[in-house]
């Protein structure tokens, strides 16, 4: 029996993948939820900090301290920027934008692994996945309203960009997942991606951790980005506690959900991630999409999901199956 066979458990894959999700949309509130008090290297640091704990823990229960050894070491180093950098672009986004908004533009990343298995993976795509992925796109352009003049915009529509970037590095980034998964426990994994952000926010906070470069700064993404560290206040510890408990959840169960199913399996089942974003944003900030913006979440839904059930009914995964699929 192969190392691939053994790992399928299409449903325990959609169970590990549906909490996950629910992790990440939590992650994604609460971290613009303190976006306007403190830098995101400083949540950054402190979630992974916490995170890295829990996952060292259940590297134990996963089989020892051996299980971190690995010989593709480059190839975890590039997952981890990948992924950091997906991050980033998007946590800023979040600080300026309605999370739904933001969320639903992240979403074209399963369109965009289409696009990247034709040159990457060598994969035909057909003309039905093709209309898909433009129809998808059409959706960001609804939601971004180029049309619209800057004094009728709340977004500046640079500011819709930096989803799109999330969106293109961690499709990137999911395309080494499977692969990396077949020699790597899924909570080895999560160290690998838990030290990637502690690395990168020390460099933050050695560089930007005293707030001088936030100074005369007008940009809210940017004051985020620069703001100086400072210790939370109240019951703001226990939500950065809770930053590092979910980042644990996410990536653990993420990187085990792929590991067990098949991408065009597991996949579609992200999208629990759209409305859970459309209900915080309602409930916590009394953000709803106006109707271009439902128009454009729909035809970004809509295209995403045609294109896994396409595969499903093609009987194959999104990527080849060169064993390498998607997802972190």
């Amino acid at each position: 029996m192969t190392a691939n066979t053994k790992l399928q458990n299409p449903t325990a894959g959609i169970a590990f993948v549906l909490v996950g999700i629910v992790a990440i949309s939590v992650n994604d509130m609460l971290i613009k939820f303190l976006s306007g008090s403190y830098p995101l290297h400083q949540m950054v640091f402190t979630r992974s900090i916490i995170g890295i704990g829990f996952s060292l823990a259940l590297v134990q229960l996963e089989g020892g301290w051996q299980i971190l050894k690995t010989d593709q070491p480059w190839l975890h180093l590039l997952r981890g920027v990948l992924i950091v950098a997906a991050n980033l672009t998007f946590f800023t986004a979040l600080a300026v934008m309605p999370l739904a908004e933001a969320t639903a533009v992240f979403f074209v990343s399963p369109l965009m692994i289409t696009l990247l298995s034709i040159p990457l993976l060598g994969e035909k795509v057909g003309p039905m996945r093709i209309g898909a992925v433009i129809v998808g796109f059409a959706g960001v352009i609804i939601m971004t309203r180029p049309w619209e003049s800057g004094d009728d915009r709340s977004v500046n529509l640079l500011m819709y960009i930096l989803p799109v970037v999330a969106a293109l590095t961690y499709a990137l980034n999911n395309v080494l997942t499977r692969l990396l998964g077949a020699k790597s426990k899924a909570s080895a994994m999560a160290v690998y991606i838990q030290a990637a952000f502690i690395v990168v926010s020390l460099l933050f906070w050695s560089m930007a951790g005293d707030g001088q470069f936030a100074q005369g700064v007008e940009n809210e993404s940017l004051i985020f980005l620069l703001r100086a560290w400072v210790w939370p206040d109240g019951s703001d510890v226990w939500l950065f506690a809770g930053l590092g408990l979910n980042s644990a959840i996410i990536g653990y169960c993420l990187g085990q959900a792929y590991r067990m199913a098949d991408a065009a399996t597991v996949a579609p089942f992200e999208y629990v991630g759209l409305p859970l974003a459309i209900i915080w944003g309602w409930l916590i900030w009394d953000e709803l999409p106006g109707l271009a913006g439902m128009a454009g979440i729909a035809l970004i839904l809509g295209s995403g999901l045609f294109v896994f059930l396409r595969e499903r009914q093609k009987n194959r995964g999104i990527v080849s199956r060169k064993r390498v699929h998607r997802r972190y």
